[in-house]
């Protein structure tokens, strides 16, 4: 871990409808934090409408020296792409409702701990991965899961019990499908239930897709779940949920620096969360600790 430092420029980027917090109180405990540490602030709102392009150009005409991303998974994509490659570092106050990429970092779910970070923090530079232009931080996949994902992102309904019930509703009749994948160390040409490119651990639901993945290794991995009896899913969800999906005899799991991913059923892709859409041919390439993410510093490396 590196040595703790200050920060006393920051920009706060809130989403004004992630959570279910008081943004007001929010705003008001950054405030207080920044005038207590002499840290001066400022704070843009997303509104959906050219916000990333807003978000440069501040970047571009102030000198911070830290941006916060203070909402879900999205907002924190947003920010993140604009940082990477860059010596400015990402903090994360995670408000959303899955935060996977804050839960692999170990940064606090508890948004008064999280805020902590603002006066006591450490950097950590991690790796990012391309696929087909996109920026992708932390899971993105393939499959059964991104169907959900893309059924959960257009209804109407979020939270937890929201993605189950659309997981369960597509899960009888889900069929594997087919796909190519050719890496710097191995291949795969086969179907399968889901594919995911993993950057990191866990989805934003706990389920341990990678347990053993390091986000900072310069190395990614394709972690396939094959076809398996209708019967054998509680098995697998629960091996997802207690970390040991590497002991299923349905995983499989490609360590590589760089993948091509036939989609040959042209199924549906989400990167971070987010439906997209892509040609059948997919590539992802790995950008080695291209992002400065803020972390918290702990009790016992403050002494």
């Amino acid at each position: 871990m590196e040595e703790p430092t200050t920060h006393r420029h920051i920009l706060f980027v809130i989403n004004p409808i992630a959570g279910d917090i008081d943004k007001e109180e929010l705003e008001e405990d950054i405030e207080d934090i920044c005038l207590e540490h002499g840290i001066e602030y400022e704070i843009y709102k997303t509104t959906g409408d050219r916000d990333k392009e807003i978000i440069k150009e501040r970047i571009q005409q102030r000198q911070y020296d830290a941006v916060y991303a203070i909402g879900g998974d999205g907002t924190v994509s947003i920010v993140a792409s604009l940082l990477i490659g860059s010596a400015l570092p990402l903090g994360i106050i995670p408000l959303g409702s899955g935060n996977g990429l804050s839960k692999d970092l170990g940064i606090p779910q508890d948004t008064e701990e999280a805020l902590r970070m603002i006066y006591s923090h450490t950097i950590k530079s991690i790796d990012t991965l391309e696929i087909n232009g996109h920026i992708s931080i932390h899971l993105s996949d393939l499959g059964f899961n991104a169907l959900v994902v893309k059924n959960f992102c257009e209804g109407g309904r979020r939270g937890p019990g929201a993605y189950a019930w659309i997981a369960m509703q597509e899960y009888l009749g889900y069929e594997p499908k087919s796909y190519k994948i050719e890496t710097d160390n191995d291949t795969f040409e086969g179907k399968a239930f889901m594919v995911t490119i993993a950057n990191a651990n866990a989805f934003g639901s706990n389920a341990n897709i990678n347990p053993n993945g390091v986000i900072n290794d310069g190395q990614f991995e394709i972690c396939l779940i094959e076809p398996f009896p209708k019967a054998a899913g509680i098995g697998i969800l629960y091996k997802l949920y207690t970390d040991s999906i590497d002991d299923s005899v349905y995983s499989r799991r490609l360590s590589c620096k760089r993948a091509t991913i036939y989609n040959l059923d042209n199924e549906v892709v989400h990167v971070d969360g987010e439906p997209v859409q892509m040609e059948q041919r997919i590539d992802v390439q790995m950008h080695t600790q291209s992002l400065n993410v803020v972390l918290p510093l702990f009790d016992d490396e403050e002494e």
